[in-house]
């Protein structure tokens, strides 16, 4: 039975560069989107639980979200939560909802978060790249095993080498995307 499915190599490198894309969306850029709220998690019910499993998100206004808190008794806990994410954002508490504007982004904050974007692209393609090798040495175990012809190695390894170049060339892309929209603010 062969290893290599290209199917399974083009869905992995697909799952890299989407995990990118949310992992993009919630790097600040000045306008409020309420992926930034993703990674808060909140102290509730004696756990640890993430944000949008105690209260609602949402962005009312460009520059403000509005999180509305299920249960009275977890509103200054998830304000807490808010609070140490360092996310630079100051929640204020308006009876079960919080309120938090979005702050001005200094042009030297606005650097490190383009940085940062650089740092979650590199990442994924390495992913990729992983995936890649994956896919390679898979093809080289169905050569050896004699189940496909060195031809037909040869073959899918540059299939294998194409859809690495697209996916890097998507990485590449919604990085830029992201840069453009963080510095242009």
């Amino acid at each position: 039975m062969a290893k290599y499915d290209k199917s399974d190599i083009e869905r992995r490198m697909q799952g890299a560069v989407e995990s990118l894309k949310g992992d993009l969306a919630g790097l600040r850029t000045g306008r409020a989107n309420t992926s930034l709220l993703d990674p808060v998690v909140v102290e509730v019910y004696g756990s640890m639980m993430p944000l949008n499993q105690v209260a609602t998100v949402s962005a009312p206004e460009p520059r403000m979200l509005s999180v509305q808190v299920w249960d009275k008794a977890n509103v200054s806990a998830v304000e807490k939560g808010i609070a140490h994410a360092n996310l630079g954002l100051n929640p204020m508490q308006d009876g079960q909802t919080l309120r938090i504007p979005m702050p001005d982004l200094t042009e030297e904050r606005r650097k490190d978060l383009a940085k940062v974007a650089d740092k979650y692209g590199e990442s994924a393609k390495i992913a990729i790249r992983n995936v890649r090798r994956d896919g390679m040495e898979a093809l080289k175990e169905d050569e050896k095993k004699k189940d496909i012809s060195e031809d037909d190695r040869k073959r899918s390894e540059d299939e294998v080498q194409k859809l690495t170049d697209k996916y890097v060339a998507d990485t590449d892309t919604a990085v830029e995307h992201k840069k453009k929209e963080i510095l242009s603010q």
